[in-house]
């Protein structure tokens, strides 16, 4: 038996020092926490801007879980096989050279879970000010307010951290439920606006069309591959992270295509794609005014709960990163009490809060965001075919269903959307573009160090 077989897919880093404290639920309510968030009440008005089409709004929805679920498949393998901190770093490290994983790693860590606290914190400070009628100034400072706190919730415990997941989770999936539930029953909607469901389609659905309708579609999905990146974290990962994955992913999108639904009752397309906040214009039209400020509530306690479970995982990527000696000295800090990365929760609030200063408007923020988490997801999937060459005695505690078509299909479609993103997006794409090539000169610095 090589070397290689002879390993347990179970090996730990043997630096690693986080424990192991997350159980099944823990993992799968961290996916719902981290998928709904703000995607699913702000992005349905562009969607159906760019698809005027009740059909349509359902396919892209459909498609993005759909596509989520392929990348899952990938992520399932990989996690199951490598359950360690820091996610696709590692994947990328060990299918290729660290330089591989480093560039994911880094672009992973600063376009993507850094990148999307400072939204979400920005959104959640700009809505807390409007209700209190603030000011500018005042919803920054609610916004670096919520990084510190949430950062702290997770730099004291990963317990309490968790349980804050757990608690949002449920939440987000039994108010949306409900909300979709009860939307019928008030009798204030209209089943024709859900019509043609399929006649017309065709007219409206070019390929750029859809590609950049699923932009904010693959947005609001962003976290279902949360749990990876806690692997060292979850016990018996190598059963409870795919099913992880699945579940949390199998909620999500049953919650999205209800909640969508209940939109598309409450408005007219022509109306939803004017709509800033479908959730709330939804609920006014079918509840009246108290609906829709509870809905605005509602928002603002699911973009907290996105915040906390970003604000979990992110800090493992630096983590694992730091530990292998390719990041700064002291980031594979673990508090000797908390048992927490401190050093690198630390760092992610710093660069979220430096990130707040940077931001545009809600739509380029999403459209940079999103061109990363593409590139990410190519990269992974090529990780899986590069394992399944250099690596086929390992063992694989779950293997991806459909390999190798399902996965190529999948990398095929992010590239696809990429391309399009870098066509029609091309300053947020480049600018993604520019974050990754600027991770080479620090990786060569860091490999310098190791020699």
């Amino acid at each position: 038996m090589t070397r290689l077989a002879a390993r347990s897919s179970e090996d730990p880093h043997p630096r690693d020092r986080l424990r192991p404290e997350l159980g099944l639920q823990d993992t799968v309510f961290l996916v719902v926490a981290s998928v709904v968030g703000s995607g699913i009440f702000l992005t349905p008005g562009p969607i159906a801007d760019r698809l005027p089409h009740p059909g349509l709004i359902f396919a892209v929805w459909v498609g993005g879980g759909l596509l989520s679920l392929a990348g899952a498949l990938a992520n399932a393998e990989l996690g199951a096989m490598f359950p360690r901190a820091g996610g696709d770093y590692v994947y990328l490290r060990e299918a290729f050279h660290p330089v591989a994983g480093f560039l994911v790693g880094w672009l992973t860590f600063f376009a993507i879970f850094a990148g999307t606290v400072a939204t979400l914190a920005a959104g959640f400070g700009a809505a807390v000010a409007a209700l209190l009628g603030l000011g500018a100034a005042s919803a920054l400072a609610i916004a670096v307010a919520t990084i510190a706190a949430t950062s702290t919730l997770n730099y004291v415990s990963v317990r309490w951290g968790a349980r804050a997941n757990n608690a949002a989770g449920w939440l987000k999936v039994t108010a949306l439920l409900a909300f979709g539930l009860l939307a019928p029953m008030s009798g204030r909607g209209d089943l024709a606006n859900l019509t043609p469901l399929l006649d017309g389609a065709a007219a409206i659905a070019t390929p750029s069309a859809l590609a950049l309708a699923l932009s904010p579609v693959l947005f609001s999905y962003l976290g279902w591959n949360a749990c990876v990146y806690v692997a060292s974290e979850i016990r018996d990962p190598a059963r409870n992270l795919p099913r992880s994955l699945f579940l949390g992913l199998g909620l999500c999108t049953a919650v999205y295509l209800v909640t969508n639904a209940a939109y598309l009752y409450a408005l007219p397309v022509a109306e939803l794609r004017q709509t800033a906040n479908a959730g709330e214009a939804a609920a006014q039209a079918l509840f009246g005014g108290l609906g829709g400020r509870l809905v605005a509530g509602f928002v603002l306690a699911s973009i907290l709960g996105t915040l906390n479970a970003t604000v979990l995982v992110g800090p493992r990527i630096v983590y694992a990163m730091a530990l292998d000696g390719l990041f700064f000295r002291g980031f594979d800090r673990v508090h000797a009490s908390y048992r927490t990365p401190t050093a690198a929760i630390t760092l992610q609030a710093l660069t979220a809060i430096a990130i707040l200063a940077l931001l545009r408007s809600f739509p380029s923020a999403l459209d940079f965001t999103t061109f990363a988490i593409l590139l990410a997801a190519v990269a992974d999937v090529a990780a899986l075919y590069a394992l399944r060459r250099s690596q086929p005695d390992r063992l694989r505690p779950y293997r991806a269903w459909g390999y190798p078509w399902v996965p190529a299909l999948y990398a095929a479609a992010s590239l696809f959307v990429a391309a399009v993103l870098l066509s029609e997006r091309t300053l947020e794409a480049a600018t993604a573009v520019a974050l990754l090539l600027a991770a080479i000169p620090v990786y060569l610095r860091f490999a310098r160090q190791r020699r």
